[in-house]
This record gives C-alpha cells, structure tokens and sequence, in this order.
C-alpha cells in the first residue's frame, strides 16, 4: 500500500518525459508521483550521493590540475576556463545537496507512522543489549532467549580467541619475512 505524498509549494512537477535537470533521471507523470513509495525515495536519494561523490571527485580532479601561478605566466584564458567549470561543479552541487534535503524530508514525512526509530532497531556499539526493551514473554521463551545469548556470548569469545590467534600468526609470517630480505 502507497502512502499519498502531499505537494509542497514551491515545488514543481514536470510533465512526463521531462528532465529535471541535465544529467538527471526523469520525473514520473503527476499521477504516479501520488504513489512513490519511501523505497523508491530512497533509491533516488542514493544515486543523488552517487552524483555528489561524483562531482565533489571532479572538482578535486580540477583543482588538482590547477599549477599555482607562482611567478610562472600562464595563459588567462585557460584559468578562466578550469575557473568556470569548478563554479559550475559547485553550483551542481549545490543543487544537488537541496535534492537530497528535500528527498530526506519527504521521506521523514512519509515514514513518520513509524513506531520505533532506526535507533531502536540496531543497538550501538557498546551498547548492552539487556538494555533493549522485549516485551513480556512466557518463562519458557525468556529462558530460551537467554540460553541463545549466552551461546553467542561463548561464540564471539571462540571467534575473538581465533582472530587473535590469525593476528600473531600474520605477525609472525610478517616477521620472518622481514628477517628473509
């Protein structure tokens, strides 16, 4: 099921087919635009990092071929140009990051029936996991629930103590071949 997606104002639609923007994947008819779903948001909103990353890779491809003018003369005119294309580049990104905020947002809206947070659904590291809330159970489940903790308790000790194990043996190969050479 679809949630309906309220217009903002302020905010556009174009008609099918059109781009939104040079580079830019075209919108959906109006009709389909009431039935975008917060996955469909999402994937947007990724291939919008993708184009971030990619243009902020650019600029630092830009400015890394940029020589200072450090007494040596250069041409003007080619300043000039590598200028404008990294002001364009900012601008793009610009654009792009305006992109992403409204994507969140309208995904924050969209999801906001939500009853537990992200925050709720993945403990964070060091984070005691008896601090998380489970509802009230039988007995029976409650000690099976422990019984499972505590052998992936014992089984994360098992794979620490062969990590460990795999480390100082790395460590040694390292060392002999450091003494082959």
């Amino acid at each position: 099921m679809a949630a309906s997606l309220p217009q903002k104002p302020g905010m556009a639609v174009l008609p099918p087919g059109v781009t939104s923007a040079p580079g830019q994947p075209p919108l959906p008819p109006q009709g389909a635009l009431r039935e975008i779903s917060p996955v469909f948001l999402c994937r947007i909103g990724q291939e919008t990092v993708q184009d971030i990353v990619t243009r902020t890779m650019e600029i630092f491809q830009i400015t890394r071929a940029t020589q200072l003018p450090n007494g040596v003369t250069q041409s003007h005119a080619m300043y000039q140009d590598r200028f404008g294309k990294l002001q364009e580049h900012l601008r793009q990104l610009a654009l792009l990051f305006r992109k992403l905020r409204l994507l969140y947002e309208r995904c924050v809206e969209m999801t906001s029936d939500l009853q537990e947070g992200p925050t709720e659904l993945v403990p964070y590291v060091g984070e005691d996991p008896g601090s998380i809330r489970v509802e009230s159970c039988s007995p029976a489940v409650s000690q099976e629930r422990q019984e499972v903790l505590e052998k992936v308790r014992q089984k994360n000790q098992e794979m620490k103590a062969v990590m460990d194990q795999m480390r100082n043996l790395l460590w040694d190969i390292n060392a002999m071949l450091t003494l082959r050479k």
